[in-house]
């Protein structure tokens, strides 16, 4: 049986591994656009605020890994087109500039997904930064601005990117056409607090401003929204990602903006084309839905499932709740499952409370606050979502609500789940116990 991967990154590295570490023999043959593959671009802004001790490291894996284990690697070789009916790609070599076919009887499609550009005019400036691949991480390293810096896009990605060059003295301004910061992760309680701590730190927020336009002028770009302009020394465009499924086009099941829907085992609706990754819809339980959530998490469950089921679909998808974290200003901000305002956007209904109070004791020479949002399901009270904001490292929380979603605990059960107490490290009622207790008090009404 011959395989073919098409995209290393996540998804594509780990079902390499995964299928070769099952079966040494099977013949794979990974296609990859790029030099390099498995970088960790979560930690672009880490290495722009010098966090990063040494960058090479920001790699898991490489060709010559794969390679050892068995796999025969195509690097700086693209796919150019699929034909699912005859199971066949093309190929070109972008060094050589050649171009051949080859044959699958299994396809591993996860080419990830791609940075979201508009077409604007001057999106072509010199003085604008992507902050996606390994290439964009080193123009953004080698090219720090000089004074002033404008970050397009108030998501996970470009709210790291304006805390690290506001921590390092630049002056920041963030846009984005949403009314909040990180307002699909976050319900406004955590979100007016990260935007007070982005001001405190000198940083101007445009929310609520869409980007018209780039001009550059005097070696400084102005960025043109429909309320107004700014400009510095240069500008980051961190407004999303689409999946790269232009291939696949009318060969397989998308969802509407073209992110790839798979069953349980990752095959497509063609079974013997596999997803993984950004290039692949996931399954979300907090709405039992197929939705589009591009996290390396989700890329490396679902490249192990690839690998699993490559044979014989034998490993079933769990799905997903999203979970994720981020520390900015020195708070953790950490979430899982639905916020209110994503319950709103997807036509669920749901309850949510939120409440404060210290991580631990008083009598303790030192505490501080944990503020704890939860959402749920009113009628079947079941915990759809979840959210920590504190001072102190309660990002964990974030995987205990996740637990609670996947095995559809109700706020009854996680007001009651046994957590420890020991002075140094919570109170007799944890925080996600409070939090649960609170929602069954507003439930009971």
């Amino acid at each position: 049986m011959k395989i073919i991967v098409v995209g290393a990154t996540h998804a594509g590295t780990f079902a390499t591994q995964q299928i070769l570490t099952n079966d040494p023999a099977a013949a794979v043959t990974v296609y990859e656009t790029n030099d390099t593959l498995s970088f960790l671009s979560c930690g672009i802004a880490l290495w722009v605020g010098g966090h990063v001790a040494a960058p090479e490291k920001m790699f898991y894996s490489s060709p010559e890994a794969l390679t050892k284990l068995g796999a025969t690697m195509k690097m700086r070789h693209t796919v150019t087109a699929i034909d699912a009916a005859t199971k066949t790609v093309q190929v070109r070599n972008l060094t050589t500039g050649a171009t051949f076919a080859d044959h699958y009887d299994k396809l591993v499609f996860t080419p990830g997904s791609a940075p979201i550009v508009p077409a604007l005019p001057g999106i072509d400036s010199k003085r604008l930064y992507l902050c996606k691949s390994w290439d964009d991480a080193k123009r953004l390293q080698a090219n720090p601005p000089a004074g002033s810096v404008i970050v397009i896009g108030a998501g996970y990605i470009g709210a790291e990117l304006a805390e690290q060059y506001a921590l390092a003295g630049r002056q920041v301004t963030l846009i984005d056409a949403l009314p909040r910061v990180l307002a699909k992760n976050f319900d406004a309680p955590i979100t007016d607090r990260v935007e007070t701590l982005y001001r405190e730190h000198g940083a101007t927020l445009a929310l609520g401003e869409t980007v018209t336009g780039f001009a550059e002028a005097a070696e400084q770009l102005t960025v043109t929204t429909d309320q107004g302009s700014y400009t510095a020394d240069m500008a980051v465009l961190a407004i999303g990602f689409r999946p790269h499924t232009e291939l696949l086009q009318g060969q397989v099941d998308m969802l509407p903006n073209g992110a790839i829907v798979a069953n349980d085992y990752m095959q497509s609706s063609d079974p013997a084309i596999f997803v993984a990754g950004d290039s692949a819809a996931v399954h979300y339980n907090p709405t039992g839905q197929a939705d589009y959530i591009p996290l390396a998490t989700n890329a490396v469950r679902q490249g192990l499932l690839v690998g699993q089921n490559i044979v014989t679909p034998t490993h079933a998808y769990l799905g997903t709740q999203a979970t994720s974290a981020v520390e900015l200003f020195g708070h953790c901000i950490a979430a899982s499952g639905l916020t209110a305002a994503g319950a709103a956007a997807r036509g669920v209904t749901v309850a949510t409370v939120t409440i404060e109070q210290d991580y631990r004791p008083d009598f303790m020479p030192t505490t501080t606050p944990v503020q704890v949002s939860l959402t749920w399901d009113p009628a079947t009270r079941r915990v759809l979502g979840g959210a920590v904001y504190s001072q102190h490292d309660v990002s964990m929380s974030a995987n205990v609500l996740s637990m609670a979603i996947q095995t559809q605990m109700t706020i009854d059960t996680l007001a009651m789940v046994d957590f420890f107490f020991q002075p140094n490290f919570d109170q007799p009622v944890n925080w996600v116990n409070a939090a649960a207790m609170a929602a069954v008090a507003e439930a009971d009404r």
